[in-house]
Protein backbone atom coordinates (compact mmCIF):
# COMPACT_ATOMS: atom_id res chain seq x y z
CA UNK A 1 0.00 0.00 0.00
CA UNK A 2 1.26 3.46 -0.70
CA UNK A 3 2.11 6.06 1.68
CA UNK A 4 -1.19 7.95 0.65
CA UNK A 5 -3.28 4.91 0.75
CA UNK A 6 -1.76 4.30 4.90
CA UNK A 7 -2.91 8.13 5.62
CA UNK A 8 -5.90 7.84 4.12
CA UNK A 9 -6.74 4.31 5.43
CA UNK A 10 -5.66 5.76 8.91
CA UNK A 11 -8.05 8.62 8.57
CA UNK A 12 -11.38 6.40 7.73
CA UNK A 13 -10.28 3.23 10.11
CA UNK A 14 -12.48 2.53 12.87
CA UNK A 15 -11.04 2.14 15.95
CA UNK A 16 -11.61 0.67 19.72
CA UNK A 17 -12.85 4.31 20.51
CA UNK A 18 -15.17 5.00 17.61
CA UNK A 19 -19.04 5.58 18.52
CA UNK A 20 -21.20 3.31 16.42
CA UNK A 21 -24.26 4.43 15.57
CA UNK A 22 -26.82 1.73 14.25
CA UNK A 23 -28.87 2.12 11.19
CA UNK A 24 -31.39 -0.32 12.09
CA UNK A 25 -34.55 -1.30 9.18
CA UNK A 26 -34.87 -4.21 6.54
CA UNK A 27 -33.79 -4.57 3.55
CA UNK A 28 -30.68 -2.64 4.14
CA UNK A 29 -30.34 -2.03 0.31
CA UNK A 30 -32.06 1.18 -0.15
CA UNK A 31 -30.34 2.93 2.85
CA UNK A 32 -28.49 6.62 2.01
CA UNK A 33 -27.59 8.02 5.62
CA UNK A 34 -24.67 5.97 5.99
CA UNK A 35 -23.89 8.09 2.86
CA UNK A 36 -24.17 11.76 4.48
CA UNK A 37 -23.41 11.13 8.42
CA UNK A 38 -19.90 9.07 7.48
CA UNK A 39 -18.19 11.32 5.56
CA UNK A 40 -19.34 14.77 7.67
CA UNK A 41 -18.01 13.03 10.39
CA UNK A 42 -14.73 12.61 8.58
CA UNK A 43 -14.55 16.04 7.72
CA UNK A 44 -15.11 17.24 11.06
CA UNK A 45 -12.68 14.67 12.78
CA UNK A 46 -15.66 12.88 14.76
CA UNK A 47 -14.97 9.61 15.93
CA UNK A 48 -18.50 8.19 14.81
CA UNK A 49 -19.75 5.77 12.50
CA UNK A 50 -22.93 5.20 10.85
CA UNK A 51 -23.14 0.90 10.65
CA UNK A 52 -27.17 -0.71 8.70
CA UNK A 53 -27.74 -3.22 10.41
CA UNK A 54 -30.38 -5.52 8.59
CA UNK A 55 -33.22 -6.76 10.99
CA UNK A 56 -36.13 -8.14 10.48
CA UNK A 57 -39.91 -7.24 11.87
CA UNK A 58 -40.23 -10.49 14.04
CA UNK A 59 -36.33 -10.24 15.42
CA UNK A 60 -36.83 -6.71 16.21
CA UNK A 61 -38.43 -6.49 19.91
CA UNK A 62 -35.78 -9.20 21.12
CA UNK A 63 -32.89 -7.50 19.25
CA UNK A 64 -32.88 -3.35 20.16
CA UNK A 65 -32.38 -4.19 23.68
CA UNK A 66 -29.39 -6.01 23.45
CA UNK A 67 -27.96 -3.53 20.90
CA UNK A 68 -28.04 -0.89 23.35
CA UNK A 69 -26.32 -3.48 25.87
CA UNK A 70 -23.24 -2.72 23.75
CA UNK A 71 -20.56 -0.73 25.87
CA UNK A 72 -19.23 1.50 22.19
CA UNK A 73 -23.50 2.20 21.04
CA UNK A 74 -24.25 5.78 20.64
CA UNK A 75 -27.63 5.48 19.47
CA UNK A 76 -29.77 4.26 16.43
CA UNK A 77 -31.62 5.81 13.59
CA UNK A 78 -34.46 3.34 12.73
CA UNK A 79 -36.37 3.21 9.36
CA UNK A 80 -38.51 1.22 7.90
CA UNK A 81 -40.28 -1.01 8.97
CA UNK A 82 -39.46 -0.38 12.55
CA UNK A 83 -40.78 3.46 13.54
CA UNK A 84 -44.16 2.11 15.10
CA UNK A 85 -42.71 -0.86 16.76
CA UNK A 86 -39.61 2.08 18.19
CA UNK A 87 -42.72 4.24 20.18
CA UNK A 88 -43.66 0.89 22.10
CA UNK A 89 -40.05 -0.09 23.31
CA UNK A 90 -38.70 3.25 24.28
CA UNK A 91 -38.58 4.15 27.67
CA UNK A 92 -39.20 8.16 27.03
CA UNK A 93 -40.70 9.09 24.05
CA UNK A 94 -41.24 12.81 22.82
CA UNK A 95 -44.25 14.97 22.02
CA UNK A 96 -43.97 14.68 18.47
CA UNK A 97 -42.88 10.94 18.54
CA UNK A 98 -46.25 10.54 20.53
CA UNK A 99 -48.88 12.00 18.02
CA UNK A 100 -46.79 10.20 15.01
CA UNK A 101 -47.03 7.21 17.04
CA UNK A 102 -43.76 6.18 15.50
CA UNK A 103 -39.75 6.91 16.11
CA UNK A 104 -36.49 7.24 14.04
CA UNK A 105 -34.04 8.30 16.88
CA UNK A 106 -32.64 6.39 19.68
CA UNK A 107 -30.08 7.24 21.81
CA UNK A 108 -29.18 6.38 26.10
CA UNK A 109 -29.56 8.56 28.48
CA UNK A 110 -27.45 9.59 31.46
CA UNK A 111 -29.62 7.35 33.65
CA UNK A 112 -29.57 4.19 31.29
CA UNK A 113 -33.30 4.93 29.28
CA UNK A 114 -33.80 4.69 25.63
CA UNK A 115 -34.92 7.91 24.80
CA UNK A 116 -36.89 7.95 21.48
CA UNK A 117 -37.87 11.07 19.00
CA UNK A 118 -39.24 11.56 15.51
CA UNK A 119 -37.49 13.93 12.82
CA UNK A 120 -38.75 12.97 9.96
CA UNK A 121 -41.86 15.11 9.39
CA UNK A 122 -39.41 17.94 10.47
CA UNK A 123 -37.19 16.81 7.63
CA UNK A 124 -39.75 16.78 5.26
CA UNK A 125 -41.38 20.20 6.34
CA UNK A 126 -38.44 22.02 6.12
CA UNK A 127 -37.55 20.89 2.62
CA UNK A 128 -40.91 21.67 1.29
CA UNK A 129 -40.48 25.48 3.21
CA UNK A 130 -37.27 25.90 1.68
CA UNK A 131 -38.31 25.50 -1.69
CA UNK A 132 -40.61 28.53 -1.23
CA UNK A 133 -44.15 26.53 -0.98
CA UNK A 134 -46.37 27.43 1.93
CA UNK A 135 -47.93 25.45 3.98
CA UNK A 136 -50.33 27.30 6.68
CA UNK A 137 -53.81 27.55 5.90
CA UNK A 138 -53.40 25.11 2.56
CA UNK A 139 -54.72 21.46 1.97
CA UNK A 140 -52.53 17.93 1.92
CA UNK A 141 -52.72 14.46 1.37
CA UNK A 142 -50.70 12.01 2.83
CA UNK A 143 -50.67 8.12 1.26
CA UNK A 144 -49.20 6.11 3.64
CA UNK A 145 -49.42 6.25 7.28
CA UNK A 146 -46.88 4.22 8.90
CA UNK A 147 -43.96 5.16 10.51
CA UNK A 148 -43.01 8.43 8.08
CA UNK A 149 -46.06 9.18 6.57
CA UNK A 150 -47.33 9.54 10.51
CA UNK A 151 -44.75 11.84 11.29
CA UNK A 152 -45.17 13.81 7.95
CA UNK A 153 -48.85 14.61 8.56
CA UNK A 154 -48.06 15.75 12.60
CA UNK A 155 -45.31 17.90 11.27
CA UNK A 156 -47.99 19.79 8.18
CA UNK A 157 -50.34 19.95 11.41
CA UNK A 158 -47.75 21.76 13.40
CA UNK A 159 -46.94 23.71 10.37
CA UNK A 160 -50.56 25.25 9.69
CA UNK A 161 -51.53 22.91 7.64
CA UNK A 162 -55.71 23.47 7.55
CA UNK A 163 -57.18 20.34 6.18
CA UNK A 164 -55.56 17.07 5.85
CA UNK A 165 -56.52 13.52 4.00
CA UNK A 166 -55.10 10.53 4.83
CA UNK A 167 -54.88 7.03 3.25
CA UNK A 168 -53.79 3.53 4.25
CA UNK A 169 -54.01 0.27 2.78
CA UNK A 170 -54.93 -0.37 6.90
CA UNK A 171 -57.55 1.91 7.54
CA UNK A 172 -57.07 1.18 11.34
CA UNK A 173 -53.71 3.01 11.23
CA UNK A 174 -55.07 5.99 9.37
CA UNK A 175 -58.18 6.82 11.63
CA UNK A 176 -56.03 5.98 14.46
CA UNK A 177 -53.45 8.47 13.05
CA UNK A 178 -56.80 11.15 12.80
CA UNK A 179 -57.50 10.76 16.07
CA UNK A 180 -54.14 11.79 17.77
CA UNK A 181 -53.97 14.66 15.45
CA UNK A 182 -57.40 16.09 15.80
CA UNK A 183 -56.66 15.61 19.81
CA UNK A 184 -53.80 17.83 19.48
CA UNK A 185 -55.15 19.74 16.73
CA UNK A 186 -58.60 20.73 17.37
CA UNK A 187 -58.93 23.23 14.55
CA UNK A 188 -57.74 20.65 11.81
CA UNK A 189 -59.71 19.32 9.19
CA UNK A 190 -58.68 15.52 8.99
CA UNK A 191 -60.94 13.22 6.50
CA UNK A 192 -59.46 8.84 6.17
CA UNK A 193 -60.25 6.74 3.76
CA UNK A 194 -59.55 8.24 0.36
CA UNK A 195 -56.56 9.09 -1.62
CA UNK A 196 -57.96 11.24 -5.11
CA UNK A 197 -55.37 13.59 -5.18
CA UNK A 198 -57.41 16.26 -7.08
CA UNK A 199 -57.52 19.72 -5.32
CA UNK A 200 -54.76 19.44 -2.85
CA UNK A 201 -52.07 21.86 -2.55
CA UNK A 202 -49.39 19.23 -1.57
CA UNK A 203 -49.90 15.49 -2.15
CA UNK A 204 -46.93 13.18 -0.71
CA UNK A 205 -46.26 9.58 -1.04
CA UNK A 206 -44.93 8.53 2.40
CA UNK A 207 -45.78 5.16 1.53
CA UNK A 208 -43.48 2.04 0.38
CA UNK A 209 -45.02 2.02 -2.84
CA UNK A 210 -41.55 2.63 -5.47
CA UNK A 211 -38.91 0.59 -3.76
CA UNK A 212 -39.51 -2.42 -5.99
CA UNK A 213 -39.60 -1.75 -9.99
CA UNK A 214 -42.76 -3.49 -10.24
CA UNK A 215 -44.88 -1.18 -7.70
CA UNK A 216 -48.24 0.42 -8.79
CA UNK A 217 -48.35 3.92 -8.67
CA UNK A 218 -49.13 5.09 -5.12
CA UNK A 219 -52.59 7.10 -6.17
CA UNK A 220 -53.86 8.74 -9.98
CA UNK A 221 -51.09 10.78 -10.45
CA UNK A 222 -53.39 12.11 -13.87
CA UNK A 223 -55.81 13.53 -10.95
CA UNK A 224 -53.01 15.71 -9.49
CA UNK A 225 -53.70 19.40 -10.26
CA UNK A 226 -50.00 20.85 -12.34
CA UNK A 227 -49.98 23.89 -9.72
CA UNK A 228 -49.56 21.08 -6.87
CA UNK A 229 -46.67 20.67 -5.08
CA UNK A 230 -45.89 16.60 -4.70
CA UNK A 231 -43.20 15.25 -2.50
CA UNK A 232 -41.75 11.77 -1.80
CA UNK A 233 -40.00 9.44 0.78
CA UNK A 234 -38.73 6.84 -1.29
CA UNK A 235 -35.01 6.98 -1.74
CA UNK A 236 -34.21 3.61 -4.00
CA UNK A 237 -33.77 5.99 -7.15
CA UNK A 238 -34.17 10.21 -7.05
CA UNK A 239 -36.67 10.33 -9.62
CA UNK A 240 -38.89 7.49 -8.57
CA UNK A 241 -42.00 6.44 -10.70
CA UNK A 242 -44.21 8.57 -8.93
CA UNK A 243 -42.20 11.80 -9.36
CA UNK A 244 -41.46 10.93 -12.81
CA UNK A 245 -45.50 11.07 -13.44
CA UNK A 246 -46.13 14.18 -11.46
CA UNK A 247 -42.78 16.20 -12.85
CA UNK A 248 -44.54 15.18 -16.46
CA UNK A 249 -48.00 16.76 -15.14
CA UNK A 250 -45.47 20.30 -14.35
CA UNK A 251 -45.66 19.72 -10.88
CA UNK A 252 -43.10 21.22 -8.38
CA UNK A 253 -41.35 18.19 -6.31
CA UNK A 254 -39.36 17.01 -3.35
CA UNK A 255 -36.99 14.34 -3.82
CA UNK A 256 -36.81 11.47 -0.82
CA UNK A 257 -33.04 12.51 0.15
CA UNK A 258 -34.44 16.06 0.53
CA UNK A 259 -36.60 14.69 3.46
CA UNK A 260 -33.36 12.52 4.89
CA UNK A 261 -30.60 15.93 4.37
CA UNK A 262 -32.68 18.16 5.71
CA UNK A 263 -33.67 16.09 9.26
CA UNK A 264 -29.97 15.24 9.30
CA UNK A 265 -29.27 18.27 11.86
CA UNK A 266 -31.79 17.49 14.71
CA UNK A 267 -30.36 14.01 14.88
CA UNK A 268 -27.00 15.35 14.76
CA UNK A 269 -27.98 17.53 18.07
CA UNK A 270 -30.01 14.45 19.13
CA UNK A 271 -27.18 12.65 19.36
CA UNK A 272 -24.45 15.66 21.10
CA UNK A 273 -22.93 16.70 17.57
CA UNK A 274 -24.41 19.91 17.20
CA UNK A 275 -26.51 21.27 14.48
CA UNK A 276 -24.58 21.47 11.23
CA UNK A 277 -26.14 23.64 7.93
CA UNK A 278 -27.64 21.88 5.53
CA UNK A 279 -25.11 23.02 3.26
CA UNK A 280 -22.56 21.38 4.54
CA UNK A 281 -23.77 18.09 4.91
CA UNK A 282 -24.74 17.92 0.93
CA UNK A 283 -21.05 19.16 0.03
CA UNK A 284 -19.52 16.27 1.93
CA UNK A 285 -22.04 13.38 1.04
CA UNK A 286 -21.18 10.67 -1.28
CA UNK A 287 -24.93 9.86 -2.22
CA UNK A 288 -24.91 7.25 -4.89
CA UNK A 289 -28.21 5.39 -6.44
Amino acid sequence: MSRRGLQNWGQDMIRGTTKLIAHLGYPTSTFKAPMIYNPWFEHRGIDAVVVPMGCKPADYAAFLPLLFRLSNIHGALITMPHKVATVELADRVSVTAQIAGSANALRLAEDGRLEADMFDGEGFVAGVLGKGQQLAGRSALVVGCGGVGSAIAASLAKAGIARLALFDPSAASADALAGRLRSAYAELVVTTGAKDPAGFDLVVNASPLGMNADDPLPMDVERIDPSAFVGEVVMKSEMTPFLAAAAARGCRYQVGTDMLFEQIPAYLEFFGFGRPPVEELREHAAISY
